[in-house]
């Protein structure tokens, strides 16, 4: 393999997670500068998730992100290299990731069905308009928490909670989240901080809250190496 393309795996992913903190901080908040914020969300969490699937398949080899490869008549060189594939390379299309992902690293798109869903959100948003009945910043972080959320976690060790552009993490971008009772993977990072965050517990359905302070409390338990029970 041409050393240039040996990096390419973590360029994407960094690039992916800093997409996906731009999403999280569309979806959860307003600005009266920018109306746009919901749809721009949609449009940012899913090529954040594009990255992100795509870097854990180019972690195997970059290549097999590629559905079009440079022939050897089209290299400009003896061996492929960067700009042969910036020329003439195609990558994967989003309905190809999930079985790409599935054949090179045996892993599976979580909620598949959400997945496919968002996919066509986001044609649809960014070529028509926000279908009826739809608010793109819940959907955004229903898509994030529900798909995002548990792939990078199990590629990574990652936790979508953790990515958010807020000056003070944590603390006004759960109360999205809460609101919506969105369950979330909860990282040690944020455990730490949850008596902090700007959530009124009470006024979540029992279900939800204890479900989540379970969660609270196995990820503090687990910083602080103490067993679960």
């Amino acid at each position: 393999m041409n050393p240039e393309l040996a990096g390419v795996w973590e360029h994407m992913r960094d690039l992916g997670l800093g997409a996906l903190a731009h999403a999280n901080r569309h979806a959860a908040y307003t600005a009266m500068e920018n109306h746009r914020w919901p749809e721009l969300s949609v449009l940012q969490a899913a090529h954040a998730a594009e990255l992100l699937v795509k870097a854990r398949i180019a972690e195997e080899h970059p290549l097999l992100i590629f559905d079009q490869l440079p022939r050897s008549t089209q290299a400009a060189g003896s061996s492929l290299n960067l700009d042969d594939l910036f020329r003439v390379g195609r990558t994967l299309q989003w309905s190809d990731l999930p079985e790409r992902l599935w054949a090179t690293t045996g892993l599976t798109i979580p909620n598949r069905a959400r997945f496919d869903a968002f996919g066509r959100l986001r044609n649809g948003l960014q070529h028509f308009a926000p279908p009826r009945g739809i608010e793109p910043g819940t959907e955004t972080l229903r898509f994030v928490f529900e798909v995002v959320d548990p792939l990078i976690n199990e590629c990574w060790g990652l936790f979508a909670v953790d990515y958010d552009e807020d000056y003070e993490p944590y603390i006004y971008f759960v109360n999205a989240l809460v609101s919506r009772e969105i369950q979330f993977l909860v990282s040690a990072s944020a455990a730490a901080s949850s008596e902090h965050w700007d959530v009124d517990w009470t006024r979540a359905s029992p279900e939800y809250r204890n479900e989540m302070m379970r969660r609270i409390q196995a990820a503090k338990r687990e910083s602080t190496g103490r067993p679960a029970g």
